[in-house]
């Protein structure tokens, strides 16, 4: 999976600085994945970034929260292998190591969703501590997981909220288009009130801008707005549209082993390299 790295496209995403050193200690990173907006290239953020990441050696899980279910059909998951996953998990049918399973991807493992998610929420609201099902299920994460990503569905519901509280950090995709901002506002200040009710650790790890069309005007006025309100939060990598990411999923596979040259998947890796800047050389 190194050789993902190796052949990055210099240009685009400078192999030796995304390939850092592995830590000593391994101490999971737990990420949202979270916009309650739809369509906005969450799902195809967590398992791009997720594969890139193991390919310079980090031990990564994905948590599919998403009743859709596009995580796990992204990974390759098909539904015949998602009898245990991350429903039973909330409702305490299954630990987190009864519902992890491999993936094709060395170093990257999934606990994927199914249908009975859409129900889960309903269910929740009766139970104790509903908030916390998730976080406490993590007293079981089974391995040495360096980092953690929870697919969020595209709601501020009770499985975008069990992830927040679970999470060290939230990390939003961002799509150039008008309303961004609006929506975003909205976001944040959810992240807010989590911090103070739930998890007073929680933070915005980070904005990524996807779908940026640089013919587009409108779109370099969005990010331009983002960068100036968000400043430093705002990753300096921008995932391009590009028609062999929208592909890749009904192929089961991430763009970064669909086509590997092609402008986003080169985006995701300059992503990770630049996460693991952000995340280890801080620490």
């Amino acid at each position: 999976m190194s050789g993902l790295i190796d052949q990055a496209d210099p240009a685009v995403a400078p192999a030796p600085s995304v390939v850092a050193p592995m830590p000593s200690v391994v101490t999971p990173r737990i990420f949202a994945i979270a916009n309650q907006k739809g369509g906005v290239g969450k799902t195809t953020t967590a398992i791009n970034l997720a594969t890139a990441l193991a390919a310079v050696e980090r031990k990564v899980l994905v948590i599919d929260l998403d009743p859709q279910g596009n995580a796990s059909t992204g990974l390759g998951i098909e539904k015949n292998r998602r009898a245990i996953g991350s429903y039973q998990v909330l409702i305490g049918a299954a630990t987190l190591t009864e519902a992890t399973i491999p993936t094709a991807i060395p170093g990257l493992d999934i606990v994927p969703s199914s249908i009975d998610l859409s129900g889960a929420e309903l269910e929740l609201f009766d139970l104790e501590r509903r908030e916390f099902r998730l976080r406490e299920a993590f007293a079981h994460l089974p391995g040495d997981y360096q980092y953690v990503l929870i697919d969020c569905p595209p709601a501020l519901g009770l499985l975008t909220l069990n992830a927040m509280v679970a999470a060290d950090a939230v990390v939003v995709p961002l799509q150039c288009e008008f309303l961004a901002l609006e929506g975003l506002s909205q976001l944040t200040r959810t992240i807010e009130r989590v911090r103070k009710a739930f998890n007073p650790k929680l933070e915005l790890q980070g904005i990524v801008l996807t779908m940026f069309d640089s013919r587009n005007n409108l779109s370099a006025l969005v990010a331009n707005d983002v960068r100036n309100f968000f400043g430093d939060k705002v990753y300096r990598t921008m995932i391009p549209r590009n028609v062999r990411v929208s592909e890749a999923p009904s192929h089961g596979k991430p763009v970064l082993l669909y086509d590997l040259r092609c402008p986003g998947s080169q985006a995701y890796i300059h992503l990770a390299g630049e996460m693991l800047r952000r995340v280890e050389h801080a620490a």
